[in-house]
């Protein structure tokens, strides 16, 4: 399998996957989580949990400590509704939440922008590299820093 898009779901439907892929794995749809996710999925560059908390901080109109939100961010990754960009420690809302791939970032270092691309091909080649090397369950994290064709 190589490359291939998604169809991209946007706003109150990406909230609405992002609430009943929860509820689908046990997990409550809190007022705080709704908070979290609406504050991830606004952002168009990949977030800090400290960029997050002070923006559901101002909504809410009392402070939010970043240690809620990493929590709740940790369990958005394993739940597939955000993905880390490992080099940058930040996150960014997965816009196709019911489709698990391995995640590859292309960095631009000038703006920060960090656009996700699925390709099964490369990551399934270093996942095969890993199983080779008696690796078990592995995670690929595959960023790529550059400059985008904006900046450039």
């Amino acid at each position: 399998m190589g490359s291939h898009h998604h169809h991209q779901l946007k706003s109150e439907s990406l909230r609405s996957a992002a609430a009943v892929r929860m509820k689908e794995r046990g997990e409550q749809w809190t007022d705080m989580r709704s908070a979290v996710f609406e504050a991830l999925a606004s952002f168009d560059k990949p977030a800090s949990a400290y960029d997050i908390a002070e923006a559901v901080s101002k909504v809410r109109g009392k402070r939010v400590a970043a240690n809620s939100v990493y929590r709740i961010l940790d369990l958005f990754v394993g739940a597939n509704l955000a993905r880390r960009v490992e080099s940058a420690n930040a996150y960014v809302a997965n816009e196709h939440p019911g489709c698990l791939h391995d995640c590859i970032f292309l960095i631009c270092d000038s703006c920060g922008q960090a656009t996700h691309i699925d390709n099964d091909k490369l990551s399934g080649g270093v996942r095969e590299a890993a199983a080779s090397a008696g690796f078990e369950q592995v995670r690929p994290v595959i960023e790529v820093r550059g400059t985008c064709h904006e900046c450039s």
